[in-house]
């Protein structure tokens, strides 16, 4: 058999083998050392990778994104799989919405934010602010922490219902209601915020004064690494 797929036709041979590649499942291909998927790694946890939807600020799936399946490196998972393990005891548990972010998926974000006519998302994600700004504020930047691996978005769960603990507004909500340390929201808003923030920096994670959901593992391994392989 052996000897006669060696004397095939080189065109007819890669042929084959490229066939061969298409078939092996999206989820067996390969990411690079270092990083995990973590839907399998923590498969307790529940998932919205809401960039492989629509139903985000760009309105549409970002590109990069070709799989509903969350990577980060390996120490963050490590160090998010204790948090998980923290909260059972409590019948609360991690919804996670975003780890690891292509440069491309920031680059789409940027193009999204220069196009200021196309305003379809903002009832939902920006109402207060005015999306020529989204650079000037911070919101958007040509580069993301995410993109390092050890960064992830994430909030808590109840078990019993699967319903998210309030904390005030949505995921990716662009404005000042969005601070953790926000003193004007409510007080169970800021006692969940408080909670989030403390089992997660418990596990070794740094928040973000922007934005409640996001948080970043104190020792990640790539400071200064951006990566852009797809999500697969």
């Amino acid at each position: 058999m052996f000897q006669r797929i060696q004397f095939l036709p080189r065109r007819i041979l890669w042929l084959l083998v490229f066939t061969f590649l298409l078939t092996i499942p999206v989820s067996a291909q390969e990411i690079p050392d270092g990083f995990i998927r973590i839907n399998q790694f923590i498969p307790d946890a529940t998932y919205e990778v809401r960039y492989y939807t629509n139903h985000n600020f760009v309105g549409e799936r970002v590109d990069g994104y070709t799989a509903p399946v969350v990577i980060l490196t390996t120490q963050a998972a490590t160090a998010l799989k204790k948090v998980q393990a923290d909260l059972k005891p409590f019948n609360l548990g991690l919804k996670i919405f975003d780890g690891y972010r292509p440069q491309q998926a920031v680059d789409h974000f940027v193009r999204w934010a220069k196009d200021i006519n196309n305003t379809r998302t903002k009832t939902e994600f920006y109402p207060d602010v005015d999306k020529k700004d989204l650079f000037r504020d911070g919101y958007i930047a040509a580069q993301s922490g995410h993109s390092r691996g050890s960064t992830v978005d994430l909030t808590i769960i109840d078990l019993s219902t699967s319903t998210e603990l309030d904390m005030g507004t949505p995921f990716d909500f662009f404005g000042p209601k969005s601070w953790p340390d926000n003193k004007s929201m409510p007080l169970t808003v800021r006692a969940n915020r408080a909670l989030l923030q403390t089992i997660m920096l418990s596990n070794g994670f740094n928040h973000l004064k922007e934005e409640w959901w996001h948080f970043t593992l104190m020792n990640e391994p790539y400071t200064d690494t951006y990566f852009n392989f797809p999500i697969h």
